[in-house]
């Protein structure tokens, strides 16, 4: 990182399935959301740097949809990133060695659109993105922000929101 930017990725789960008799944490992708999590790899493969280190929640469907995306990076499964909220998220988050240029993060709604509004300046952020992200971050969404610090010192309001893309 010759510039000292990071670019910070954060992906919500493919869509998953309702099997009865399974609880929530367990819930597996749907097929549709197969399909979509290797389109969401496909995409961020395409269009941003290599991902270096990935956080995922411990959740199955968080796991599916990084195994299915077909991001090989470093993954850390963390149980405190299911029904997480912002502040746990960026807690994990300030952990991460400073050498890691871009991360990835899978985890849930309600903490991924709130995460990416929280953390973008709004002096600087993609307004059609987070017009976009307000009014709904749908399954496979992904939020993309740049990080002008170390990981250490990422907190709200200190990233600028570039993208937002929907992998269908």
């Amino acid at each position: 990182m010759s510039d000292g930017t990071r670019t910070l990725v954060l992906m919500r789960h493919a869509k998953s399935d309702y099997p009865d008799g399974v609880s929530d944490h367990r819930r597996p992708l749907a097929p549709r959301g197969e399909r979509e999590a290797a389109l969401a790899g496909d995409w961020i493969r395409a269009n941003l740097s290599p991902v270096e280190a990935v956080l995922c929640s411990s959740a199955t469907r968080t796991r599916q949809t990084l195994e299915r995306s077909g991001i090989t990076a470093p993954a850390t499964f963390s149980d405190r990133l299911y029904e997480a909220s912002p502040g746990i998220v960026i807690e994990e988050i300030n952990g991460l060695a400073d050498d890691v240029a871009t991360l990835l993060v899978v985890g849930h709604e309600p903490v991924m659109s709130s995460l990416a509004l929280s953390l973008a300046d709004e002096a600087t952020a993609n307004s059609d993105a987070a017009q976009r992200i307000s009014a709904k971050y749908p399954t496979s969404a992904i939020a993309v922000l740049r990080v002008g610090a170390p990981w250490a010192e990422l907190q709200l309001g200190s990233a600028e929101l570039v993208d937002f893309h929907v992998a269908r």
